[in-house]
C-alpha cells in the first residue's frame, strides 16, 4: 500500500485552477521531487496534502499510523529559547521517557523491586532509540547546516530570517518523521549546505516530497520526479536531469504526432471543401464523420519568454551615491565592523558570503530598518531608495495585484497594469493569496522607477535559465549563462570578507576573485 495515495484531486486558488482529475501515488522510501514553474502549484499540492487546505475535489489518503512532518518556515518559536533548545527539543518524547527511567530507579532504590525491572526495560529503549546520541546528533545537523558557527547558545530572536529556518529544518531533520513534506529546503542554505542537506536525504530510508527549483540539489537528492504541469501530477523515475531528458523526449514526439495529425486533418478538411458536392460527396461525408470522430492531440504548451528589465530614465541631475563610514552592523554586537566604501550612481554592487555573515543586516541597516552599531552612512540628497525584504508584508492582503499597481502608478494605461506585463495570476486574487514568485514580479513592476535598489537577493542556475532568487523563494528568470554571468558583467565592485575583514573591492566580481585565490 502506497503512504499516500491521491485519486481524482482538483482545486482552484485564488480563482485559478490548478488541478484537474490529477493523481499521484508516494510509496514507502521514494525520494521525490516536485517541480513546475511558479504558480502551478506545487505548495499548494504540500498545503493539501497536510491538510491545511481542503481540495475541492478528490481524495488525498494516507496510511494509517504515519508521522508526517512538514517544514513550516514561519513556525512560532520562543524568542528568549536558544537554538541548542529548539534542536533537543525534537527528543521530548525520550526525554520524557529518561525522567520516567530516573523515577523509578528511584523507587527502586527506595525498596520497590518490580520498579528495578521497569527501570531496566525503559533504559533498554532509550538506548535502542539513540538517546544516548543525541548531543552528537544535534551538533551534526548544526554544523551541516551552518548553525554551529553561531553557537547553539544563541537566542531565537536574535537570529536572522534565514538562520531561523535553517533551526526548524535542522529540528524536523532529527524529528525523523516517517514522511517529510519539505518546501524549498535549499533557500536559505549555500552551496556546501545545501550539498550536505541532499547526502543527508539521500540516506534516508523514509520517504520525502520536497518542493525545489535547485537543479543540482534535485539531481543530488531525489529518485522520482514530480511534475505539477497541465493541472495534473505526472511522475517520471530518476533525478532531474533524467526527468528533463524524458519529459524533452515527450514533448518532442508530441509535437512530432501533433504536427502529423494536424497536416491530415488539414489534407482531409481540404479534400471535404472541394468535394461537398459532386460524384465524390459521399465519400467526403463519410471523411467528414471520420474527422468529427477524431481524438485530437492537445497542442504543446508554449513556453512563456522571460520578462524583460525597462527602467525610467532618471531625471537630469539625479544621482544614487552612497557613502559609508565605519560602519558597524549587528544586532546587540557586531557582525560586520569598520565598513568604509562609495557607491556612486550607475553602479551595481553584489554582497558575497557565507550565511550569518551579515550580508543581509547591513542591508536593513542602509535601509533604515536597523540602527548602525558604530559608523555612519549618508545618501546623497536626490536619491530615490527602494527595497526589496527577505519577507514581504502587505500592508492590505484584501487588495488585487491590479488595485496595487494602478494605485502606484495612475498614469499607466490598462494594457500597461495587466496581469502579462508582470507574469503573475490577476483575476480577483488577494495579494495574501499570491505565492512568493509572484510577489517577487510584483514588486519589481511597482519597484521599476527606482535608482538605487537594496535586494537580499542571489543568482543560481536552473537547468539553462539564470534565476535571480531571494532568500525566501522569490524569482525571476534573466538570461542563459552562468550562475554569475549577469553580476560580472554589472558589477563594478563587491564587499568580500577576508581574515576577519570586510573590505571594498574596485571592478568587476570575476576580477576581484582571481585576485583574491591567487594571493
Amino acid at each position: 500500500m502506497s503512504l499516500l495515495e491521491i485519486t481524482g484531486l482538483t482545486h482552484a486558488f485564488g480563482g485559478q485552477p490548478l488541478f484537474q482529475n490529477a493523481a499521484f501515488a508516494l510509496h514507502r522510501g521514494e525520494h521525490v521531487g516536485v517541480v513546475g514553474r511558479n504558480g502551478a502549484g506545487k505548495s499548494t499540492l504540500l498545503k493539501l496534502c497536510t491538510g491545511q487546505l481542503v481540495p475541492d475535489g478528490g481524495r488525498i489518503v494516507w496510511q494509517g499510523g504515519i508521522r508526517v512532518g512538514c517544514l513550516d518556515q514561519y513556525a512560532a518559536l520562543n524568542p528568549e529559547h536558544t537554538m541548542g533548545e529548539v534542536l533537543h527539543g525534537a527528543f521530548r518524547a525520550l526525554y520524557a521517557l529518561e525522567r520516567a527511567m530516573t523515577e523509578l530507579y528511584d523507587r527502586a532504590a527506595a525498596g520497590d523491586g518490580a520498579a528495578l525491572a521497569a527501570a531496566a526495560r525503559r533504559q533498554e529503549e532509550l538506548e535502542a532509540r539513540g538517546f544516548y546520541e543525541v548531543d552528537t546528533r544535534v551538533e551534526k545537523a548544526a554544523a551541516g547546516l551552518g548553525l554551529a558557527e553561531l553557537g547553539l547558545d544563541r537566542p531565537v530572536g536574535e537570529l536572522s530570517g534565514g538562520q531561523r529556518a535553517k533551526l526548524l529544518l535542522a529540528r524536523l531533520l532529527l524529528e525523523e518523521p516517517d514522511v517529510l513534506l519539505l518546501d524549498e529546503p535549499t533557500n536559505f542554505l549555500d552551496q556546501e549546505q545545501a550539498a550536505w542537506l541532499a547526502d543527508t536525504l539521500t540516506g534516508l530510508e523514509r520517504a520525502f516530497l520536497a518542493v525545489s527549483h535547485d537543479a543540482a540539489f534535485l539531481n543530488r537528492a531525489v529518485t522520482a520526479v514530480c511534475a505539477v504541469e497541465g493541472r495534473r501530477l505526472t511522475k517520471y523515475p530518476g533525478n532531474y536531469a533524467a526527468y528533463q531528458a524524458k519529459k524533452e523526449c515527450l514533448e518532442g514526439e508530441h509535437l512530432r504526432q501533433y504536427t502529423a495529425q494536424q497536416r491530415e486533418i488539414a489534407r482531409t478538411e481540404t479534400y471535404i471543401r472541394k468535394n461537398r458536392a459532386g460524384r465524390n460527396a459521399k465519400m467526403a461525408r463519410g471523411r467528414q464523420k471520420r474527422l468529427d470522430r477524431l481524438e485530437r492531440l492537445a497542442a504543446p504548451e508554449g513556453r512563456s519568454a522571460p520578462p524583460v528589465f525597462e527602467f525610467q530614465p532618471l531625471p537630469a541631475g539625479r544621482t544614487g551615491d552612497l557613502e559609508v563610514v565605519g560602519l558597524s552592523v549587528g544586532y546587540r554586537s557586531p557582525v560586520l565592523e569598520g565598513l568604509d566604501l562609495s557607491v556612486h550612481a550607475g553602479q551595481k554592487v553584489v554582497l558575497t558570503g557565507f550565511n550569518g555573515v551579515g550580508k543581509s543586516t547591513l542591508l536593513n541597516t542602509l535601509a533604515g530598518r536597523l540602527p548602525p552599531l558604530a559608523g555612519r552612512f549618508r545618501f546623497s540628497e536626490q536619491a530615490a531608495l527602494g527595497y526589496f525584504p527577505q519577507a514581504l508584508a502587505w500592508t492590505d492582503g484584501t487588495r488585487t495585484p491590479e488595485e496595487l499597481v494602478t494605485g502606484a502608478f495612475p498614469a499607466l494605461d490598462r494594457q500597461e497594469a495587466s496581469p502579462d506585463s508582470i507574469n503573475i495570476r490577476w483575476g480577483r486574487s488577494d495579494l495574501e493569496l499570491l505565492e512568493s514568485g509572484e510577489e517577487f514580479s510584483l514588486c519589481r513592476h511597482l519597484e521599476s522607477g527606482r535608482e538605487l535598489y537594496i535586494l537580499t537577493s542571489y543568482l543560481r542556475r536552473d537547468g539553462e535559465r539564470l534565476w535571480c532568487e531571494d532568500s525566501t523563494d522569490y524569482r525571476l528568470p534573466v538570461l542563459p549563462g552562468d550562475p554569475l554571468s549577469l553580476v560580472a558583467r554589472t558589477s563594478r565592485g563587491c564587499l568580500m570578507k577576508k581574515n576577519g575583514v570586510t573590505g571594498w573591492y574596485s571592478g568587476r566580481l570575476t576580477d576581484t576573485l582571481e585576485k583574491q585565490i591567487k594571493q
